[in-house]
């Protein structure tokens, strides 16, 4: 009788065994936030050809399904990958052969790093990125003339960080053909003494593209597949590119179907006739790497560089208002062909009045309550009775918290205080909507989003200040913060119905950090770690 006992038993457990399920990943022991509409906190997924099978208690999904490979988290925070809704991944990428700026103090400490360079071949680009007269005793532009004189048989290009301004020297100039008579519409040719000083603000930085030397695939690829790694690193799992050329997404299109490039994409297309001509005819390209769906816009330039367009004159520089980039009438244009044509309009607002007049060209083509999502991209000054176009018409504010944080120091002197308080308002911005997307704007900022995530819950700088905040009543929660980072970033992708969230069908998307966000002190938040990025189930990224 007990033999014939123990013989049952074990066929009993080899049954348990046979009817298990078999999945690609299990990920277990944890605390898994679902950011789902009930926000409920599970401890184990089951993951399958890239999607998520089921979630929920850990004994019952250990009990219905095996995989090969098993991930024991150890009590660890789970999130849905995060997503930077605002970026430049490309040129991030292609940003990494180029001289690093940011953080200099001075114009001569920029000199003495361009000392540093191997004397390069005639005719070769030399350039850099990074630089922020704002960080500066001087707080001035700089001149081309000490370039002239190190650099006599060599282009150089030093971008502004916010990439709206470039200081070049005489032998990029005479490339360009660019003199004292040079003039372009929503562009400035600075000049000192009536001749050129190097520096191009905005649209009179593109009488230089046609002249830099063109990256060759290989580069493009080296440095995609750079820009990858490290946003795997920190969590990313979908980066959106705030603006890119018809040549620029064909190589991407073809590092996917190589296999090498799995980052996910939503990609926005930028305003040059080429990309109007292809796009919008063939209309958007929806895949679960890539999405096009939208065109980038610009009304207007940068704060830092005095290009943001606002009503009354800067406060540190009177009679100056700063300029849109193109007319009004481009504008409208431009936005009845995205409409018509079913793509997203996507524009960079920075000044209150660029803020203001998208917003009534908005308004003046789209329904209210229309499923349209077009976007606001920085949002960053406006009027207070201008904020009531984002509810009426369902346009949507993508912000990036730590331009708050980075232009604190210098901000109210461009604004003055009055202005100052309708600056960066993004608990404001959020309750008309109920949501708002965040990114980051790298390389303009760092890549890190939970460095966005610390600067939209408590507005100090990484050393804490100012105490208490930086506008503080525009704090927003944690958990609004982090679902700026994922599922709103995905509403305003219109990804949500695959990403953003851990539900059962969506891709298996995930970030593993070493501390919970939702509980640490702030003081830790800056030093919580990535333990894992996990891709359509696969692991990409394990400290």
């Amino acid at each position: 009788m007990r033999q014939v006992l123990i013989l049952f038993s074990a066929f009993l457990l080899a049954s348990c065994n046979i009817q298990k399920e078999e999945v690609d990943l299990i990920i277990h022991n944890g605390s898994i936030h679902t950011l789902d509409q009930s926000s409920s906190v599970v401890q184990a997924i089951a993951i399958k050809d890239g999607r998520i099978i089921e979630l929920g208690p850990e004994r019952a999904i250990l009990n219905r399904y095996k995989a090969a490979e098993q991930i024991d988290l150890k009590l660890r925070p789970v999130y849905p990958g995060f997503i930077d809704a605002h970026c430049h991944f490309f040129a991030y990428g292609r940003g990494q052969a180029e001289l690093d700026l940011t953080g200099t103090t001075s114009w001569e400490e920029i000199l003495n790093r361009l000392a540093q360079i191997k004397e390069p071949e005639a005719g070769q680009w030399i350039k850099g990125r990074g630089w922020d007269q704002n960080d500066w005793d001087l707080q001035a532009f700089p001149s081309k003339l000490a370039l002239d004189s190190m650099f006599p048989n060599n282009p150089v290009l030093l971008t502004r960080i916010d990439g709206h301004a470039i200081i070049v020297n005489q032998s990029a100039l005479d490339l360009a053909g660019i003199d004292a008579n040079s003039f372009v519409e929503g562009g400035q040719v600075v000049l000192e003494n009536g001749a050129p000083s190097g520096m191009l603000i905005d649209k009179a930085m593109n009488l230089i593209d046609d002249h830099l030397a063109k990256e060759a695939f290989e580069q493009d690829r080296e440095a995609l597949l750079k820009a990858q790694s490290d946003c795997f690193q920190v969590g990313l799992t979908t980066v959106s590119d705030a603006g890119l050329l018809k040549s620029d997404l064909e190589t991407i299109q073809e590092l996917y179907a190589q296999g090498d490039l799995k980052m996910r994409m939503y990609v926005m297309l930028s305003d040059v006739q080429e990309n109007i001509d292809y796009y919008l005819p063939r209309g958007p390209i929806k895949t679960d790497q890539l999405s096009v769906c939208s065109f980038k816009f610009y009304a207007d330039g940068a704060l830092g560089s005095r290009g943001a367009c606002l009503f009354k004159p800067y406060s540190d520089l009177p009679n100056h208002t700063g300029f849109l980039l193109d007319s009004l009438s481009h504008f409208r244009q431009r936005a009845q062909e995205m409409y018509d044509a079913g793509f997203q309009m996507n524009t960079h607002c920075i000044g209150d009045s660029a803020n203001h007049e998208i917003l009534a060209i908005y308004a003046s083509i789209l329904e209210p309550n229309n499923d349209r999502r077009w976007r606001i991209e920085h949002a960053q000054v406006l009027r207070k009775d201008d904020r009531q176009f984002f509810s009426a018409f369902n346009i949507i504010p993508s912000v990036q918290p730590t331009h708050a944080t980075s232009d604190m120091p210098w901000a109210e002197l461009r604004l003055g205080r009055n202005r100052m308080r309708r600056a960066y308002a993004y608990q404001s911005l959020k309750q008309e909507l109920g949501l708002l997307a965040l990114g980051t704007d790298f390389p303009v900022e760092g890549i890190n989003p939970l460095s966005t995530f610390y600067a939209a819950v408590s507005r100090t700088d990484s050393k804490g200040q100012p105490e208490g905040g930086f506008i503080p009543e525009e704090k927003l929660t944690r958990e609004e913060a982090l679902r700026g980072m994922t599922i709103w970033a995905a509403i305003a992708n219109f990804e949500e119905e695959s990403k953003g969230s851990l539900e059962e069908g969506k891709l298996a998307d995930l970030v593993v950090l070493d501390r919970d966000l939702l509980t640490c002190a702030d003081s830790l938040i800056l030093e919580t770690e990535v333990d894992f990025t996990i891709l359509g189930g696969e692991v990409v990224y394990r400290k």
